[in-house]
C-alpha cells in the first residue's frame, strides 16, 4: 500500500540510423525532456540547429502513436524521456599520398522518445 504507484501509459517513437553524432542531438533533447508536448514542439523551432527538424518530427510521431494506439488527447502528453544512442560508424577512406587511405568515421544513432499522458485512470486496454 506505501508504495502505490499510478499506472503510466507510455508511448514511444523511434528513429534510428540517423547520420548525425549523439552530442549533437543530446544537446536539443536536453531541453525538451520534461516538457509538455506543446513546449516540445515549440522550442526546436526556436533553436539554429539542423537536429531541431529531425526530433520535431519524432515528436509529432509519438503524439500520433498516442491518439492512434490508445486514444490520448495531444494535449494532456508530456515528454518522460528523450534519449540518444551511439549506433555505429559509416567508414569511409580519403586518399592520401604515397598511395594510402586515412579511414573517415561518420556516426550514426538511435533517437527515442517516450511520452506519458497526465490523465491515467479513464484509459482501459
Amino acid at each position: 500500500m506505501k508504495n502505490e504507484k499510478k499506472p503510466e501509459i507510455g508511448v514511444r517513437a523511434l528513429r534510428k540510423n540517423i547520420r548525425v553524432s549523439a552530442i549533437k542531438i543530446r544537446r536539443v533533447l536536453d531541453r525538451i525532456q520534461g516538457c509538455s508536448y506543446r513546449e516540445a514542439l515549440v522550442l526546436p523551432e526556436s533553436m539554429p540547429y539542423k537536429t531541431c527538424y529531425l526530433i520535431s518530427q519524432l515528436i509529432l510521431s509519438a503524439a500520433a502513436n498516442a491518439n492512434t494506439n490508445f486514444g490520448l488527447n495531444k494535449s494532456d502528453l508530456f515528454i518522460s524521456e528523450a534519449r540518444v544512442e551511439n549506433s555505429t560508424y559509416l567508414r569511409r577512406f580519403r586518399p592520401r599520398a604515397q598511395g594510402r587511405g586515412c579511414p573517415i568515421k561518420k556516426p550514426i544513432c538511435k533517437v527515442t522518445i517516450k511520452s506519458n499522458s497526465n490523465k491515467v485512470g479513464e484509459i482501459e486496454r
